[in-house]
């Protein structure tokens, strides 16, 4: 017998605004939904974020789409586990994450010498905070 599960569909895929991805997070952790992962895709002008949860084996996913260059609320304050990639989402497309208890500021995998975001198709350039520069 093949059992199989697709992982993002339109059945368990709801798109939100960023401004209410904290809610929702609160309201499944409520139902007693547990964070599995965060996944992001490169769109040309904004970049989709889904949020994957799950319980019971049912999987449920929230998208959001984040116009480059502006920011998205974190849910590390309802998923603690959330800081981890939501910092390697920062790394790799760019994506700026208000309220992020621990922000690797771009280091957590990149070197100093990196100064563009590799996944991001545009690339956001780096910048030093004491000056200013690239």
């Amino acid at each position: 017998m093949k059992v199989s599960t697709q992982v993002v569909s339109d059945e368990n895929t709801v798109t939100i605004s960023p401004g209410d991805i904290i809610s929702q997070a609160r309201n499944l952790k409520y139902e007693g939904f547990r964070l599995v992962t965060l996944s992001s895709v490169d769109l040309g002008d904004s970049i989709c974020l889904l949020y994957h949860l799950d319980k019971d084996l049912q999987l449920i996913n929230l998208r959001v789409d984040v116009p480059k260059g502006k920011k998205v609320p974190s849910i590390a304050s309802v998923y603690s586990s959330a800081f981890l990639v939501e910092n390697e989402i920062k790394e790799h497309f760019g994506v700026d994450f208000d309220g992020l208890p621990l922000d690797f500021e771009g280091m957590l995998y990149l070197d100093e010498e990196v100064q563009k975001t590799p996944f991001c198709k545009l690339g956001i350039t780096r910048q030093d905070k004491q000056n200013g520069e690239p």
